[in-house]
């Protein structure tokens, strides 16, 4: 019986998105890169929670308390200049970073809320190469505009964490 209510739902949400140009699947995976980097956590995590640290691989300016509920506030000044005005929702020494994201204005109709709609969070692990650093872009939806928004912010993110890589080392070795 339990199987044939599931059915019945799975039925009711398909004829309803059928009208719509709502998908029945699930919202797009998470933007996820990675890079290892042999050195310290305290040290890496130091790279996205130290605004001194944030405006040499990430943004011109950053305004960071870094703490459960404290600011994220990053300003680019590129061609999609813009700031984003996050709230750090996680932080965890040596393990993990997590904060709100607002995009830039040519995706903020839909993108920032509110609530913002999207969060980024970076995790620390240990590997036998370093420490896996992995940012995990959440809260993607379907529809109008966002694959071009998913796309956009897959590149930044891309670009910014290799940044990110080769900063570290050349401030912790020269």
């Amino acid at each position: 019986m339990r199987g044939a209510r599931a059915l019945a739902r799975a039925e009711k949400t398909i004829i309803r998105a059928a009208g719509t140009n709502a998908t029945v699947f699930d919202e797009p995976d998470p933007i996820l890169i990675q890079v290892t980097v042999q050195l310290p956590p305290a040290f890496i995590l130091a790279g996205f929670t130290d605004p001194k640290h944030l405006t040499q691989w990430l943004c011109a300016e950053a305004d960071v308390e870094p703490r459960v509920g404290g600011r994220y506030d990053l300003t680019f000044t590129e061609e999609a200049a813009f700031t984003s005005h996050g709230t750090v929702t996680r932080l965890t020494p040596d393990i993990d970073v997590g904060f709100t994201w607002e995009a830039p204005p040519e995706f903020a109709a839909f993108m920032n809320g509110p609530p913002p709609v999207t969060g980024i969070y970076v995790r620390l692990q240990d590997s036998p190469e370093g420490v896996d650093v992995t940012l995990e872009h959440t809260g993607w939806k379907n529809g109008d505009g966002w694959g071009e928004a998913r796309s956009w912010h897959f590149h930044l993110w891309d670009d910014r964490l290799h940044r990110f890589k080769d900063y570290l080392l050349k401030a912790a070795y020269g």
